[in-house]
């Protein structure tokens, strides 16, 4: 049996707005998420056991138990308990360089390319959207890290819409280490806070997460227009989270007089980002936030927008 190296980008989002309650207790959402060159690489490598390992060099990253990886793993082994039992498990062994608890989807995307791996590993035959409709089980990121890219996204995250990435972008990150934002807290504050502007029928949100598709910030991106990329960026979530945690507002006002083209606070936080129409823009402000902010806590990385998800780095001899 092959062993695979997979590589598991990061997700931005460059757009999040909270439309109402569902039926199943998470939030009706309209989403523009993006990959971005900010990834984990994960090996898979047959143990030989009926059981699945996880090894990360992370301090921070939880228990097996609680490890998306290694829930996806089990989930794969539950559906396909034949070839569970025919190729046996696997040691999955995580090297993060995507911040943990940061918005960024660094749990959600280790899952994806465990499922990828797992897919590829036993032989499955499964497509992207068979192995979407597994992933919907575990995480609403999960589906959209295994296509990457840049998608709509609607439901509670995980009905993909795909659109052409602009991928000549690129992103400053930026997020205090010690800081870390749940995001259900980050959620059920918006829910108090702003609940009484919650559509509540479903003609309502469906006609609204529609226009999403016909916003100026999908316009701007077809048409490749960073700048108004950059004007059109927006998450709800920020109404929250900022008040709560000035250091995060200070952080974003600091990129924002960078001269960029746009910044946003990604998912529930706590990474910010600020948006650059070239690479040497964006380790210039990478410098200088470094020289300005000289805080020790402080974690800064420079990546490229980019329009795949989840794909094989290496394969390995049997």
């Amino acid at each position: 049996m092959h062993s695979y190296s997979l590589i598991a980008p990061a997700k931005i989002n460059l757009y999040l707005e909270i439309l109402g309650d569902r039926a199943d207790g998470y939030h009706e959402l309209v989403m523009l998420l993006q990959s971005i060159s900010l990834a984990d690489r994960l090996e898979l490598r047959a143990n030989g056991r009926q059981a699945f390992r996880i090894h990360c060099d992370s301090p921070q990253m939880p228990p097996q138990e609680q490890n998306l990886a290694y829930k996806a793993a089990q989930v794969m082994s539950q559906q396909f308990p034949d070839s569970f039992h025919q190729f046996g498990g696997v040691d999955i062994t995580i090297e993060k360089h995507i911040p943990v608890s940061a918005g960024l989807a660094g749990g959600s995307t280790n899952a994806a390319a465990v499922l990828v791996g797992l897919n590829l590993m036993w032989e499955l035959g499964l497509t992207q959207p068979e192995l979407q409709e597994i992933a919907a089980q575990l995480g609403s990121d999960i589906p959209f890290c295994i296509s990457g890219g840049t998608a709509i996204a609607t439901g509670r995250g995980e009905c993909l819409d795909p659109i052409n990435s602009p991928d000549w972008l690129w992103v400053v990150l930026a997020k205090y280490r010690s800081l870390e934002i749940s995001t259900p807290w980050a959620y059920n504050t918006y829910r108090q806070q702003f609940g009484d502007t919650y559509l509540t029928d479903a003609d309502s949100i469906q006609s609204r997460a529609s226009r999403v598709h016909s916003s100026p910030l999908v316009e701007a991106i077809v048409g490749q227009n960073g700048a108004q990329i950059g004007q059109q960026l927006y998450n709800d979530l920020e109404k929250v989270v900022l008040p709560e945690h000035p250091k995060i507002a200070r952080l974003k006002g600091a990129l924002q007089r960078s001269g960029v083209l746009g910044t946003l606070m990604s998912g529930s936080g706590s990474t910010v980002f600020a948006l650059c129409d070239s690479q040497a823009q964006a380790e210039r402000i990478k410098q200088e936030l470094t020289d300005d902010l000289t805080d020790p806590d402080l974690g800064l990385w420079v990546a490229q927008l980019c329009s795949n998800g989840i794909h094989v780095g290496a394969v390995a001899k049997k």
